[in-house]
């Protein structure tokens, strides 16, 4: 398996390639270009469920960056976990328990748990930045279109964000015990 450093550092730790890639997203949110290293290998496009499948993986988790947002979304509690609310609706979650609190003087944290895991956010409206995480297990809940919906609706100016394969499973080779992906 070949390792590939991440974009734009040089001196950055390797990590096994395809295992973990990064995604570049630009300002058009129905085409996801996915980069590995500095070479773009492929897109994925809404509703596309990804590599992540393929890869044998328990779960897929998305950290994304979300800046230029709107500072009165982010602020507002009830907007906020609606937003996260409708987000795992979208992507095609069930949705079981909810836990959002509002800090003062601003910013709101809060969780959706939801059966194929979470989706999680940290707001700071002086910045107008949002911290989010957005983890699906199995097949039927697509991470990224939670994560879309969550960009739009915040007004975003711009994110970035990187997907991250979950328990990625590993078969063994009972006569030699070495690991085989």
């Amino acid at each position: 398996m070949t390792d590939f450093l991440a974009p734009g550092y040089k001196n950055s730790r390797p990590f096994p390639a395809l295992l973990h890639y990064f995604v570049d997203i630009r300002t058009n949110f129905d085409k996801i270009i996915l980069a590995v290293g500095q070479d773009t290998v492929g897109e994925l496009h809404s509703g596309n469920k990804g590599v992540g499948n393929a890869m044998n993986a328990l779960g897929r988790q998305i950290l994304a960056e979300i800046h230029g947002c709107d500072s009165k979304v982010l602020n507002d509690i009830t907007s906020v976990e609606e937003i996260m609310v409708q987000a795992a609706l979208k992507a095609g979650a069930e949705v079981r328990e909810v836990a959002f609190h509002k800090f003062s003087p601003q910013g709101v944290s809060g969780v959706v748990v939801i059966s194929e895991s979470h989706l999680a956010v940290h707001t700071w409206p002086e910045h107008g930045y949002a911290a989010v995480d957005v983890f699906t297990c199995g097949d039927s809940v697509n991470p990224w279109d939670a994560c879309n919906y969550i960009v739009e609706q915040f007004r975003a100016q711009n994110f970035t964000a990187s997907e991250t394969l979950r328990g990625v499973l590993v078969e063994t080779n009972a006569h030699s015990q070495e690991a085989v992906i």
